[in-house]
């Protein structure tokens, strides 16, 4: 066995090798020569770890040989490639003897990598088209809020509180007249002219003339005041 292996030769031409989730991945190895009696085996990994992926006997469901029967070309297919699947993968050429079974030749081993898919071109023009119409919808809605929102406050004499918009009322002032000194008179405020003017009304205050007085207090002095009204924020 061991003369006749002398000329046996196996081939694992791949240093690494890149497949895309899903697809097949395909693993070379071709021997020539005479080799001892022993299977041909892939693992993946080495030593202890190693994990048997094809041997002539036995189930695999992912895996098929390339030339199936043949014994020169150990070649094998891994179908629908998953990210698990990464790893170093090795051609193993097995001595069956008496002593039992042993490696008698292997390969560099074939590194794997797995990516995932990429979207294609279509998906993602799809994709950066409902994300445009998206946006456009979410701008016209806030358009439509704002519009709706301003017809509101239109309608609306007393305006929205909130905003501080008083319409212009009138104040109570302290001012006596001439003929009725001691009875207060309402002042007509003057009409604003912007948004501001608004938020607060005043009045122009008169001196008081001079007035019995009935009911006073000696040394109370006589008192002028008018009422302030702001916007709250």
């Amino acid at each position: 066995s061991a003369q006749k292996g002398g000329s046996f030769r196996l081939h694992q031409p791949q240093d690494k090798v890149s497949v895309t989730a899903g697809e097949t991945l395909t693993l070379t190895c071709t021997t020539s020569g005479v080799g001892p009696i022993g299977p041909v085996k892939w693992l993946k990994g080495w030593g202890s770890e190693n994990e048997t992926i094809y041997n002539e006997t036995g189930t695999f469901p992912r895996v098929t040989r390339a030339e199936s029967g043949s014994n020169t070309d150990f070649t094998i297919h891994i179908r629908d490639a998953r990210p698990e699947d990464a790893g170093t993968y090795y051609c193993v050429k097995f001595d069956k003897s008496v002593r039992g079974v042993s490696v008698f030749q292997h390969g560099k081993g074939t590194e794997v990598s797995v990516y995932e898919a990429a979207l294609a071109p279509s998906t993602v023009a799809v994709a950066a088209v409902l994300c445009f119409l998206l946006l456009g919808f979410f701008i016209a809605l806030c358009m439509y809020r704002r519009k709706c929102r301003g017809q509101a406050e239109s309608r609306d004499p007393a305006g929205p509180v909130a905003g501080g918009n008083f319409l212009p009322i009138p104040l109570r002032c302290c001012a006596g007249t001439p003929s009725s000194p001691s009875i207060p008179h309402v002042c007509a405020l003057p009409q604003q002219s912007s948004k501001e003017d608004n938020d607060i009304h005043y009045a122009d205050l008169q001196p008081l003339p001079a007035a019995p007085q009935h009911g006073r207090s000696p040394g109370t002095a006589r008192s002028e005041y008018a009422s302030i009204r702001v916007a709250a924020k």
